[in-house]
């Protein structure tokens, strides 16, 4: 995945540039260039929202001793979201009004999860959720103290002082 990167930052600014030569066709350079910025303005307040949302929940989930993975998750994509944006174009920010859709990031956010942690099941409240390979060695490793704490094992020992 990493490898392909560089591709994204040659391709996104191309795939730019036609999107703003072809709108600025139709409707005008300074019109395209006003609109440009008009919903870099709007995605921006959506960002602010959403994101003091975000912190509200994380906050609150914190307070009742829980780890507040969905809304660090959430966090992350609306930073990215943010640079999104702000960068000039119609692409990126139809890319990051999509991220702004909370039932996006959370589709995002199992996909990502059962990508790189195995299968994932999630309780009824999104922040909590337990890998099944975790779970299945967890208990491995109770199994194994609990044998250690039946058995005794037999010693001398000499005090020095």
């Amino acid at each position: 995945m990493l490898r392909f990167w560089p591709l994204f930052f040659f391709i996104i600014p191309l795939v730019e540039i036609y999107f703003l030569v072809q709108i600025g066709e139709q409707i005008g350079a300074w019109k395209t260039v006003l609109l440009v910025i008009v919903t870099a303005v709007i995605g921006v307040s959506l960002l602010r929202q959403q994101g003091l949302r975000v912190l509200l929940k994380a906050n609150q989930a914190m307070q009742a001793g829980q780890m507040p993975a969905q809304e660090l998750f959430d966090g992350l994509i609306l930073a990215i979201v943010g640079v999104l944006l702000v960068t000039p174009g119609f692409f990126t920010d139809a890319l990051g009004f999509i991220l702004l859709i909370p039932s996006i990031r959370k589709v995002l956010m199992r996909g990502l999860l059962h990508k790189f942690v195995g299968s994932v099941s999630f309780s009824q409240s999104s922040t909590q959720y337990r890998s099944n390979q975790y779970t299945e060695k967890t208990q491995q490793r109770e199994d194994i103290e609990s044998s250690d704490k039946n058995r005794t094992i037999d010693g001398d020992f000499k005090r020095e002082d």
